[in-house]
């Protein structure tokens, strides 16, 4: 009865500091609005340079009427659902390979550190000269910054599974496959969601790298024409549903991960 009462306590503790830090970072938000507001009015920043958060949402309104917001909006998102998909698919996969044939593992892994230390960028031309100049050369781009750096860090995660509970596993005269499915997979949630947190990070930037190369649509494009022609207003609308965007989908990978650990 002790345990349960120390138990509720301990719960109400959370959700008390959980809203402590809701309502800290609400202030932040608001505070740094206002203070960017009364700068930007009373000239001690220039309005120009650094828009005003007022102007950002004329700005927003503005597409709005336009139907432009919805565009750009959705275009980065399916370019960033599809590419995120594709990648997290293709680097758990590709990771359960590498911890299935050690031999490959071995002879792959020079090759996966040199394509993972490139700077992606300057591979933007090539892969605009092999996909096109369209949609699937931002894709590309998304993924081949993100996959990489995803097979990577899963594939440490199996490779240091609890040796302990593998032998165990051998022991019972447990096939590789069933090692794989009951020990590693399982043990390594909190490594492969914490790698598809990585992945969003990482294919947000290939996305809006791609679309600042060659696309017509997206934030990514509005943010590239904001700038050529000196529409600082647009740029800083352009981010700021950009940051919006991320911390949704942030949200939404949070909220799978509690949903499973619940289950799991």
């Amino acid at each position: 009865m002790k345990a349960k009462e120390e138990h509720k306590k301990y719960l109400k503790k959370l959700k008390l500091n959980t809203i402590k830090v809701i309502i800290i970072q609400i202030t932040i938000l608001v505070t740094f609005l206002i203070l960017w507001q009364v700068l930007s009015d009373n000239k001690i920043i220039n309005a120009f340079l650094c828009s005003s958060p007022k102007k950002v949402v004329d700005t927003i309104i503005n597409l709005y009427q336009t139907n432009d917001l919805f565009v750009h909006v959705w275009v980065t998102l399916k370019e960033i659902l599809i590419s995120f998909g594709i990648g997290a698919l293709i680097g758990i996969a590709f990771a359960a390979i590498l911890w299935f044939s050690p031999f490959l593992s071995r002879v792959l892994d020079p090759y996966l550190t040199i394509l993972n230390s490139l700077p992606k960028v300057s591979l933007g031309p090539i892969i605009i000269i092999w996909a096109g100049a369209n949609q699937n050369s931002i894709i590309t781009m998304a993924l081949l910054i993100s996959v990489i750096s995803t097979i990577i860090s899963v594939y440490v995660g199996f490779k240091h599974t609890n040796n302990t509970s593998i032998k165990l596993m051998k022991s019972f005269k447990a096939n590789k496959f069933q090692i794989f499915t009951k020990v590693v997979l399982p043990s390594n949630f909190n490594t492969i969601i914490s790698s598809l947190k990585i992945n969003l990070s990482m294919t947000f930037v290939g996305v809006i790298m791609g679309e600042l190369l060659v696309s017509k649509e997206g934030l990514g494009y509005l943010i590239n024409y904001g700038s050529q022609v000196f529409n600082t207003n647009l740029v800083i609308t352009g981010v700021i549903l950009l940051g919006i965007l991320t911390n949704i989908l942030y949200f939404i990978i949070l909220f799978i991960e509690n949903k499973l650990k619940k289950e799991w």
